[in-house]
């Protein structure tokens, strides 16, 4: 959710039409003489009291202290906004335990590829939560050939299958970032089959050539940069390629030919906004904004955005990429690459998915996911 600090706009839009209306008024009065004063302050009073209801945020409101005494590393938040945030945020009860058949899936079922080691009944309870999880209105036949279970020819059988693995390195190696809580299907997709926070790398727009400066893509109407001057891509330099995450240099002159520039700058702060608005917080939240670079000013939340920025390049390299030959054309992006993940993918404007709650810990198959299977290559390296 958005603290009340980052809309100021609103307000100066709001005061600008109230002035525009009492300028009508009072033009209204010069023209037609049989309007009394008095109306005119009703009307212009009526219209003032509309706009700042319509823009200022209900009470009440709540501050929190997030660093130190006098900078200014305060959040504000509102009640009204929390609530409806948590409706969204909302985790689907675990499913009732199974009692365990004592023989694992990969001697029940045919063809089980990551989850053969898995015991057969709780194999069954968590397909049935995966079903819940990425695609209730279709249910088994999403991933399966309801004739054939066994059959390979739907490749998002062969993506979920990459995804269990996913999931389980997740829990597994990147513990800085998502804690004990950890992550299941349901953190990402929350009932749909592609998660809302998917994205694709876009066309680059075009290039200017000769003394003008070469278009980094500002001005363009950006939902990934917070509709902002800012450049519309910041996800594939920071979380597809490891480009450093810059703002101030360390030094007044070049050293070693690298020196953070204003271009670079521009693309860090549109970094930022998205970290901003997938996990609803301001800056504050990780930084002292007297001193943005400086760690031991920051908030111990840096440290654990820093560990995502590295998770999440890991899983876009490591298992989205390895999926380029499995999506058809139609579920590829403009460019031809398959969906990656960003921030937004399992924060989905919290600052914690589910605002902490674990469903990890009601599916213990998860992190017995097996990983020496690998997804099969297209016919000439090309997705179908």
């Amino acid at each position: 959710m958005k603290t009340s600090s980052e809309k100021p706009g609103l307000f100066a839009a709001s005061f600008a039409a109230v002035a525009r209306a009492i300028a009508s008024a009072v033009g209204l009065v010069r023209t037609h003489p049989w309007l009394s004063a008095t109306s005119v302050v009703g009307f212009c009073a009526v219209i003032a009291v509309c706009t700042l209801a319509l823009t200022l945020e209900r009470p009440p409101l709540h501050v929190v202290q997030t660093g130190f005494r006098g900078t200014g590393m305060q959040a504000v938040f509102n009640d009204h906004d929390l609530l409806a945030e948590a409706r969204l945020q909302h985790a689907d009860a675990p499913l009732p335990a199974v009692q365990l058949a004592g023989r694992p899936a990969s001697e029940v079922y045919k063809n089980v590829k990551v989850l053969g080691a898995v015991d057969a009944n709780e194999f069954l309870r968590l397909m049935a939560a995966m079903t819940q999880w990425v695609a209730p209105a279709t249910g088994c036949a999403f991933c399966h050939s309801l004739n054939n279970m066994a059959d390979d020819s739907s490749y998002n059988k062969i993506v979920a299958r990459r995804m269990l693995q996913m999931t389980a390195d997740i829990n597994r190696d990147w513990k800085a970032h998502v804690g004990e809580g950890g992550v299941t299907c349901q953190t990402c997709h929350r009932g749909e089959t592609i998660p809302s926070g998917a994205w694709f790398v876009q066309p680059a727009p075009y290039g200017t050539r000769g003394l003008t400066e070469a278009d980094s893509g500002q001005n363009i109407v950006s939902p990934v940069a917070g509709l902002t001057s800012l450049p519309y891509d910041p996800l594939t330099p920071f979380l597809l390629q490891a480009n450093p995450i810059r703002v101030t240099p360390t030094s007044a002159l070049p050293s070693g030919g690298v020196r953070p520039s204003i271009n670079q700058t521009d693309w860090t702060y549109a970094l930022m906004i998205h970290f901003s608005d997938s996990l609803g917080v301001n800056c504050t939240f990780c930084h002292n904004t007297r001193a943005f670079e400086e760690w031991d000013q920051s908030t111990p939340h840096r440290v654990t955005a820093w560990h995502g920025i590295s998770m999440v390049r890991a899983i876009n390299r490591t298992y989205m990429n390895s999926l380029v030959g499995v999506f058809p054309r139609a579920m590829r992006g403009p460019l031809g690459d398959e969906a990656k993940v960003s921030c937004d993918s399992c924060h989905a404007g919290a600052y914690k998915p589910f605002f902490g709650a674990s469903t990890l810990s009601a599916y213990p198959a998860l992190s017995q996911v097996s990983q020496d299977w690998t997804p099969p290559a297209a016919p000439g390296g090309a997705a179908p």
